[in-house]
């Protein structure tokens, strides 16, 4: 089953000490890049979590944003570190001499210096154990999310590869007309000439140039890579990467069948398969 890369996951939880909020979203990314931000008391955990995040998901930059909201049932109190909160000022002071124009320092920039303001009662520890287990929560609707926004992606890309069928269908039905037609073309305009030439020759060097417009292994190779991405829709791993390999190669042949065009038929269906590749590659930038 492929997977999107964009997804958004949002899992809450109460706890004796206040209310624990995961917010995870993941976009398009070669890597796995994580971006997490927590509270300095629940850091510890971050180990964790990267271990997670990489157990689930292949690809994706994915932001993990927890926030704490002290409270709940345990009427949590708000404790100052007054002797942190007076190096914040003085280290502040120190720094405002060597400035030229020095910005006044507030209470609340104080507050928010890390372990200035303290929630006194809380478990810490209970807290990062919870902190745990809601981001598997969140981890789990992600996925979802990921794997759902998956499922409309393949049905999008199982149309255009239909689409491409079709198109390479009508080419192979077309082609024998067409080559037939340009090789009596080539040979009547010779003649026109009005010069006595081998007719063995003639007849060679007619197959000759038609030999080069024959675009019948480019059809076969867009048929193959059609059905390798098919077999790859339903891979049960990552393949975002393959599948944008693929789309350049059938972007290749189909301009092959561009440039070898001898027909108004053949160019058009150059030009479709195109637009078709197109909006695959377009969609697959997102697929993990």
């Amino acid at each position: 089953m492929i997977r999107s890369m964009t997804a958004f996951a949002r899992c809450d939880r109460n706890t004796e000490w206040g209310t624990l909020s995961w917010e995870v979203r993941s976009v398009n990314h070669r890597y796995l890049e994580p971006g997490l931000r927590m509270p300095e008391e629940i850091r510890a955990i971050e180990a964790g979590l990267r271990e997670r995040l990489a157990t689930r998901l292949g690809r994706g930059k994915v932001e993990c944003n927890l926030r704490f909201q002290a409270g709940g049932e345990g009427k949590t109190s708000l404790n100052i570190n007054t002797e942190l909160a007076k190096q914040v000022v003085d280290a502040s002071r120190e720094i405002d001499h060597l400035l030229y124009n020095s910005a006044a320092i507030n209470s609340m920039d104080v507050l928010r210096w890390p372990g200035v303001l303290d929630s006194g009662s809380a478990d810490w520890a209970a807290l990062r154990e919870q902190a745990l287990l809601l981001f598997d929560e969140a981890l789990d609707e992600l996925v979802s999310t990921r794997e759902r926004e998956g499922a409309r992606l393949r049905e999008m890309i199982l149309e255009r590869l239909q689409g491409m069928r079709q198109r390479v269908s009508a080419v192979r039905e077309q082609l024998p007309a067409i080559i037939t037609a340009q090789r009596q073309k080539i040979i009547e305009r010779l003649a026109e000439l009005d010069v006595n030439l081998d007719e063995g020759r003639l007849e060679q060097e007619a197959a000759l140039l038609v030999n080069k417009m024959d675009v019948d292994e480019e059809m076969d190779r867009l048929a193959t890579h059609i059905d390798e991405v098919e077999r790859n829709l339903d891979a049960d791993k990552p393949v975002g990467r393959r599948l944008d390999f693929l789309m350049q190669e059938m972007n290749r042949e189909a301009n092959t069948l561009g440039s070898k065009s001898i027909a108004i038929d053949t160019t058009r269906a150059s030009v479709d398969l195109k637009v078709l590749i197109e909006q695959m590659r377009e969609q697959i930038q997102n697929i993990e």
